[in-house]
């Protein structure tokens, strides 16, 4: 009987042993299966990882490259900047220098107006009356012949003749003309030297017989013929005088002398 406890016992765990297998067997077969579709997943991974990895690599390559065109286009703007700060503070000199430059060019040009302006006016004719004449003079003319005049007022009477003198070579033609010739004459009297007082007087009477001095210049004619003894001619002066203007102080004077020397 124990014998066949033991055998029915051996033939449970027999049963038990067979069972177990039969169920390990497909678990088993199943477990190769999905090792293998794990390995392929993993390789499809792989390769998709790989894939992104290097367009990764590609569009990091694409933008270091962008980038270091753009860093090599912002060097070159940035060195164009530079150039053109430097052109313009350039510029900015020349344009300053050239402002100074013709800020100088007005300042001069203005007195250049200025010298030339006052040079002009020293050349410009002015109005002026002599002897009841009215006439146009230089004002360097004016001048020369108001100090000649001074000079003979002065009582220095070779420096004022020579004054006149020089008066007419300088201003050949001036309106003083005929006045210059009166006072050099007069001039040259006041010196003594009647011969040549005589011509600056007649001068006067022929260019200009009827100026208001030309009576004067007659009579003073006839004081320097009295004085070099040409009693003769001074008759005929006097006769000149009272003949062309017999209506002046002048020939008044004329025949009272010309009766003193009868």
């Amino acid at each position: 009987m124990r014998s066949r406890i033991i055998s029915g016992r051996l033939g449970s765990v027999a049963q038990a042993t067979l069972l177990a297998l039969a169920c390990a067997a497909p678990l088993s077969a199943h477990a190769i299966f999905s090792d293998d579709e794990a390995r392929r997943a993993i390789l499809e991974l792989r390769q998709r990882l790989d894939q992104a990895t290097e367009q990764r690599r590609g569009e990091q390559t694409r933008n270091t490259e962008q980038i270091e065109q753009l860093r090599r286009s912002l060097l070159d703007l940035n060195n164009q900047l530079e150039q053109t700060r430097s052109e313009l503070a350039r510029l900015r000199g020349e344009n300053e220098q050239l402002a100074r430059t013709l800020a100088e060019l007005q300042r001069g040009q203005t007195d250049l107006k200025a010298g030339l302006d006052e040079r002009m006016r020293q050349f410009e004719p002015q109005r002026a009356v002599v002897d009841g004449k009215d006439i146009q003079v230089r004002p360097d003319e004016k001048r020369d012949y108001e100090a000649a005049l001074e000079l003979f007022r002065k009582g220095d009477f070779p420096a004022a003749a020579d004054a006149f003198a020089a008066f007419q070579r300088r201003y050949p033609g001036s309106g003083y003309n005929e006045a210059v010739l009166y006072w050099m004459g007069n001039a040259l009297y006041g010196k003594r030297d009647y011969r040549e007082a005589m011509t600056a007087f007649r001068s006067l009477v022929t260019a200009s017989p009827q100026h208001l001095r030309a009576p004067e210049a007659l009579l003073s004619i006839a004081m320097c013929q009295i004085e070099l003894k040409d009693r003769t001619g001074a008759r005929r002066t006097l006769d000149e005088l009272i003949k062309a203007h017999p209506q002046s102080e002048a020939a008044a004077e004329a025949k009272e002398r010309r009766a003193a020397l009868r």
